[in-house]
């Protein structure tokens, strides 16, 4: 995918505390939850719960994949960091991996901030933090093992650069829009931020059993995936040969199903949180065939 270089007013940052551990693997903790309670139980998610909130983390928050305080969304910073005192620049050009970033993130904004125009919605475009092993976010901790994430309490998108190893090498999904598409589904949290979609979710997560507030962390993520695909479409002039089926490739890796089945052998469809391998690959289309986040509502019918 052929993408600007990035502006030089995103807000992008170090996380504060960031590098703890050193490099590291990464992962999706969160989306392997599943695979927890298929194993040990209920008793093994609850356990690894109470790890992430004696490290200082807002499990909910983060398992709603953006619900959140209803904070006001940050406002454009240029050059901000994160209190490090570094400039975009600084922090964009420290790595390959990061530069490569800052370039999708700031197409995104920029995507996204006319989307918003287009309807006469007010935009408020996230920040934008890089962490190496480990790191301090709104939520809490920021660890390599949970992937890349979304605080909405911040509006931050939290990224170590080494899931994108992972993403090759463990899921088998290489090239340049897979990365992008982990980064727009991120994007994509935000934009459900905004719009008060992540509250409502959160509000009825609250009121809901296990399964069915699984059912709307579903729901949730695969109006992310949605809305990552809107972003290849209104930048389809941008895609190459290939590129679309790169994402879908990262999608079917990532799916409920597929990892449950290739970690314990079998499949627990009440435990899911980010949908099937099908339905992630469905709904990114969805999203890259209209180009309108109309076309995104997850929250009405079948998914």
């Amino acid at each position: 995918m052929r993408l600007d270089d990035y502006d030089n007013d995103i807000d992008v940052g170090e996380a504060q505390g960031s590098g703890g551990f050193g490099g590291g693997g990464g992962g999706l903790l969160f989306g392997l939850l599943p695979l927890i309670g298929s194993r040990f139980g209920c008793g093994g998610i609850v356990v690894v719960l109470i790890i992430l909130a004696v490290l200082g983390m807002n499990p909910l928050g983060l398992l709603t994949g953006g619900g959140g305080s209803g904070n006001a969304p940050v406002t454009r910073s240029a050059g901000s960091g994160s209190g490090s005192g570094e400039s975009v620049r600084q922090v964009c050009e420290a790595t390959p991996e990061r530069r490569e970033t800052c370039r999708a993130f700031s197409n995104a904004e920029n995507t996204w901030e006319k989307i918003f125009a287009e309807s006469g919605q007010r935009f408020s475009p996230p920040r934008l933090r890089f962490f190496s092993g480990s790191g301090q976010s709104g939520c809490g901790a920021a660890q390599a093992a949970m992937g890349p994430f979304y605080c909405p309490t911040d509006s931050g998108i939290y990224l170590d650069t080494s899931f994108f190893d992972e993403l090759a090498n463990r899921f088998g999904a290489k090239g340049d829009f897979a990365r992008y598409y982990v980064i727009a589904h991120e994007f994509g949290h935000h934009i459900q931020n905004l719009l008060g979609t992540s509250d409502q979710v959160r509000r009825a997560q609250q009121a809901a059993g296990r399964a069915e507030g699984n059912a709307l962390s579903v729901r949730l993520e695969l109006q992310a995936d949605c809305y990552a695909g809107v972003w290849a479409a209104r930048n389809r002039d941008r895609l190459e040969p290939g590129d679309v089926e790169e994402g879908m490739t990262a999608a079917q890796a990532i799916g409920d199903d597929t990892l449950q089945r290739e970690s314990t052998g079998r499949v627990v469809p009440d435990s899911f949180t980010h949908g099937t391998s099908e339905q992630r690959m469905r709904w990114l289309r969805r999203g890259i065939e209209t180009g309108d986040p109309a076309q995104c509502n997850t929250f009405s019918g079948a998914i």
